[in-house]
Parts: C-alpha cells; sequence; structure tokens
C-alpha cells in the first residue's frame, strides 16, 4: 500500500520540476530576445593625414646607362709592347701612358732623316756663299748673268731639299709618338687585351684596352610617344633642361640626379616610343656602363598637391578607395583619384581634403561604419609588422 502511495508522488515531483525548467527557459528566451546586442570592440588601427605640400610630376621608364665617351686604344703603328703601364679596372686620366711600343726603330729613322737634313743645310751654306761672291763679280763685269742664274737655282734646290728634309723629320717624330699609347680622356681601363712582348697591329680588332669615361655618365630610356606634347610643352614652358633621377631596379635606391639632354629626332614606329637621353655628373659611381635603371622624368610640379602614404590606397571592384576616419571614430569608405605613386607616397586627384585621418594599416578588418581605436608608437609598429606577414605573397 505505501508504495503505491509513493509512486505517484515521485511522479507529481518530476512534473512539476520539468514545469519549472521550462518556465524558466522560456523567461530566458524573452529576456535574451528583448536585450540588443552588445556593439562589437572597435577596430585596432594605424592611421594617418593627408598633407599637403609640392610635388614633384614623373614620367617614369626604363633605361640602359652608356658610358659617355668610349674609346678602343688601337695602335697606329706596328710594333712589339715594352711595357704596359696600367692595371685593368684602374681609373685614368687624359695623356697617362697606357703602354710603350718599342721606339728604337723610328729613333733610328729619325736620326737618319736628321743628318740628311744636315747635309743639305750645309751644301745651301756653302752654295748661298758662292751666290754672294757670283753676285759680287757680276757687278764688276766679271761674271756672266748665265752663271749668277745657275747658282741661283741651285741655292733654291737646297733650300727645299732642306725643308723636305724637315718635312720627313717631323713625320718621323709623329710616328715616334704613336709608340705612346695613352688615355683619350679620364675613365675607367677595361680589360687588357694584350701582354707585353707581343706584337700590335693598327688591325687589331680589339686594340690593347678599351677606356670609357663613366664621370660624367648618360643614360638612354624610352616613354610612350604620347608624352611627348606634354614634355615639349614643358621644355617651352621652363627654358631649361628637365630634371631626370635615377633608381635601381626595384626603386630602392636613388643612383644619381641630372638633365635631359635630348630627345631623339624620331619616335621608333614599332614601339610607340620615343627615345630620351638624360646626363648625370656621376660622381659617386654608382651610375655604370650596361646597367638597366628605371628613370623618372620630372615634367611638372603639384603645388599644395594631397599625399597619403601608398598603403592608404586600396583597390576594388569600382576603382581605389580610402578608409576615412570620421569625427565619431567610425570609418566611411571613400572612392578616390590617384595621380601617382613614388617612394611610397600617393598624390591624390580627388576624393580627400587636407587635414583628413585616413587608415594607415588595419583595413581588412573593416568595412562602412566600423568603429576604430588608434595604435600608436611601438604597437602601431607591431601592427604593421604583423600585417605584413600576414600578406599573401603575390
Amino acid at each position: 500500500m505505501r508504495r503505491k502511495i509513493i509512486v505517484p508522488a515521485v511522479g507529481a515531483i518530476i512534473v512539476l520540476a520539468i514545469g519549472v525548467l521550462a518556465f524558466d527557459l522560456e523567461s530566458t528566451l524573452r529576456t535574451s530576445a528583448e536585450s540588443p546586442p552588445p556593439p562589437p570592440p572597435p577596430v585596432p588601427i594605424v592611421a594617418g593625414i593627408v598633407a599637403q605640400h609640392d610635388v614633384p610630376i614623373y614620367l617614369t621608364g626604363v633605361g640602359t646607362v652608356i658610358a659617355y665617351n668610349t674609346a678602343i686604344i688601337h695602335s697606329q703603328i706596328q710594333g712589339q709592347i715594352v711595357s704596359i703601364n696600367f692595371t685593368e679596372g684602374q681609373a685614368v686620366h687624359a695623356g697617362d701612358l697606357l703602354a710603350q711600343i718599342d721606339p728604337r726603330p723610328y729613333q733610328a729613322q729619325i736620326e737618319q732623316l736628321t743628318a740628311n737634313r744636315d747635309r743639305d743645310q750645309a751644301q745651301l751654306t756653302n752654295s748661298l756663299a758662292n751666290l754672294d761672291r757670283y753676285t759680287s763679280l757680276a757687278q764688276k763685269g766679271w761674271a756672266t748673268p748665265q752663271l749668277q742664274e745657275t747658282q741661283k737655282a741651285q741655292v733654291s734646290q737646297l733650300q727645299n731639299a732642306v725643308k723636305s728634309d724637315q718635312a720627313l723629320i717631323d713625320a718621323a717624330n709623329v710616328q715616334l709618338s704613336y709608340t705612346r699609347l695613352t688615355a683619350p680622356f679620364d675613365g675607367i681601363a677595361g680589360i687588357r687585351q694584350i701582354d707585353v712582348g707581343n706584337i700590335i697591329h693598327p688591325t687589331d680588332p680589339n686594340g690593347l684596352v678599351v677606356v670609357t669615361q663613366i664621370n660624367p655618365i648618360s643614360l638612354l630610356f624610352t616613354l610612350p610617344e604620347t608624352v611627348l606634347p606634354q614634355i615639349q610643352v614643358q621644355q617651352q614652358k621652363t627654358k631649361s633642361p628637365l630634371a631626370v633621377i635615377a633608381y635601381n631596379q626595384d626603386n630602392t635606391i636613388l643612383l644619381d640626379q641630372g638633365t635631359l639632354g635630348l630627345v631623339n629626332n624620331e619616335i621608333v614606329q614599332t614601339t610607340g616610343s620615343i627615345q630620351l637621353k638624360a646626363n648625370f655628373p656621376n660622381t659617386a659611381h654608382r651610375l655604370w656602363p650596361g646597367e638597366l635603371v628605371n628613370a623618372r622624368l620630372v615634367v611638372d610640379t603639384r603645388h599644395d598637391g594631397l599625399t597619403v602614404p601608398a598603403s592608404v590606397v586600396q583597390e576594388g571592384p569600382k576603382g581605389s578607395y580610402a578608409y576615412v576616419i570620421n569625427p565619431d571614430t567610425s570609418v566611411e569608405v571613400r572612392p578616390i583619384k590617384v595621380a601617382q605613386i613614388s617612394e611610397g607616397q600617393a598624390l591624390i586627384d580627388s576624393g580627400l581634403k587636407a587635414n583628413e585621418q585616413v587608415v594607415v594599416d588595419g583595413q581588412y578588418k573593416l568595412q562602412a561604419g566600423t568603429r576604430v581605436t588608434l595604435l600608436t608608437g611601438k604597437a602601431a609598429e607591431e601592427a604593421k609588422a604583423q600585417t605584413a606577414q600576414q600578406a599573401p605573397i603575390p
């Protein structure tokens, strides 16, 4: 009997407990539905300011460095090289002796020609003395006019012989000077093509050595033909050579600054480009013949131009845009137009205003209306480093 009473009691307790749990669950769900979710935490970002200053406008092309002057040191005479007076890669100056050809055959020839001249000069001296005597005798009637004229002709003949001898001596001295192979200008000596003891000939194709002048130095680069009117207008406007800046291939090292020398007198039809030549002082020898470099031709200066770090510029389906930070720390997506990106700075044509705050780093977590918190100092540097590590490899 007692067992029959206990079973219904336990069942009633279980039903009551289930009812209480169901009521609590319903109350909890009702409360959750009525209260709004908490706002997301602000996104940490690195911010920058839209700067305003004068910005040069570049036309960028790829070019090849060429020596300002190049000379293959050929011999103008044949002979044996008795000395080499330079080392490969040495900086040489105009007039420096590079090699000496055996001068003895040419010195002997000069001595022989000098002896012939002295002999003819002695005969001329004697003929002049005879002419004086014949002239005196003719005035007294003791010598015939024919004898006097004959003596004059002999003097003239010997005078011309002496002149011929002197001309031969001068020519021989020129040949002797060719035994000294000298540098025609300041430059760098290349690889030696012939050694001491060998016979050098005027017809040797490689000569002795190649000397290149690299201070100053030149750069040949190309630009699209469509920019030619812009260059011409700027040349007429400035009345002075346009500036050209040379960078290495990855645009990380400034090599030198020079001026535009010329725009070639024809357009390359096959490529639709124009060829330009710039000259650089190259005092630090950072430009080297044959080097491939990036050239920036300065065609204008944008006064009070607006610039931001290049990382501010984002690309989307509708073009370039940037995240602008509002006074309430929310961000908005602002379409922008970029004129150029150079040296890590983007020149903005439209879309931004001076002194506005823009997002420099941390854009991958943002969308329109997201609130942000600004990182500074060490935290900003760490955020940039972390973003660089997470960026996909292009």
